[in-house]
């Protein structure tokens, strides 16, 4: 009956660890080229039980009386990178890679020390700062082959393969990053990733579309379905504990005052 209480319980704490990566992915529906996660559930390996205050017994002195399985637990939050569908803008500053789900427009962020950290994002919803320097929506640098790019006010081109034209001029190449492998890809924070050790590179073979964002690839019916899902079987483990928890008063204050 106590293991009882602790499944339940156990699999209450997984389903909450879901709800919240669910209830992330709709309220970044709306957000440009924003990868939508999944919890992966994997089975709680097996722990001995044991009597903590009474070990002296001679045929068991190691007091352990079996092992108990916790159900499920959180074993990793996978991010799904498909490439999400491309909206017409017609805002030259706007780009979107098409062709591939896995490659990335590489950013410079300023890690306080003076040094620049490469990150990686998908969203191009890019602009001009003070300096004339293409940055994110965020005021982070997007980077070329030759390092930050600057540009006047006026009109420029972004052609398919990355290569950035102003005024009949190559002012550089967009710097994209096509990862072999997006498990070894993390979310940061403010829609970047980072590439952790091992990754690994594969020739760009998408294209570079100018005037067009990536949308999300949140489906919102099916993370509505999915949270349904989740709160009813929150509900189910937490009614079995109110059973359980209603027998163990039963058993102590009633069965066990008779006599």
């Amino acid at each position: 009956m106590i293991r009882g209480l602790y499944t339940s319980g156990w699999s209450m704490l997984a389903n909450s660890k879901k709800m919240d990566v669910i209830a992330n992915n709709l309220a970044n529906s709306n957000t440009t080229a924003f990868k939508k996660d999944t919890v992966v559930f994997e089975s709680f390996p097996e722990v001995l039980t044991r009597r903590l205050n009474d070990t002296r017994g001679k045929t068991n002195p190691s007091g352990v009386i079996g092992t108990m399985e916790l159900s499920s637990d959180v074993g990793e939050v996978f991010t799904y990178y498909q490439q999400g569908t491309l909206a017409k803008t017609d805002n030259q500053f706007d780009l979107a890679l098409e062709g591939s789900g896995t490659a990335f427009f590489t950013i410079g962020v300023d890690d306080g020390n003076g040094n620049i950290r490469e990150l990686y994002t998908r969203d191009g919803s890019f602009t001009l700062n003070a300096e004339g320097r293409l940055v994110t929506s965020e005021g982070y640098l997007v980077l070329g082959e030759n390092g930050p790019i600057t540009l006047d006010n006026g009109d420029f081109e972004v052609r398919s393969d990355g290569t950035v034209i102003q005024s009949g001029e190559v002012i550089d190449v967009l710097r994209i990053r096509d990862f072999a492998n997006t498990e070894n890809l993390r979310k940061v924070g403010s829609n970047l990733v980072e590439a952790v050790e091992g990754a690994e590179d594969r020739p760009f073979e998408g294209s570079v579309v100018q005037g067009y964002l990536e949308q999300s690839n949140v489906n919102v019916i099916r993370e509505m379905v999915d949270m349904i899902t989740v709160t009813r079987a929150y509900e189910a483990n937490q009614k079995v504990i109110q059973a359980l928890d209603s027998t163990l008063d039963k058993a102590v204050n009633q069965v066990g005052s008779v006599g």
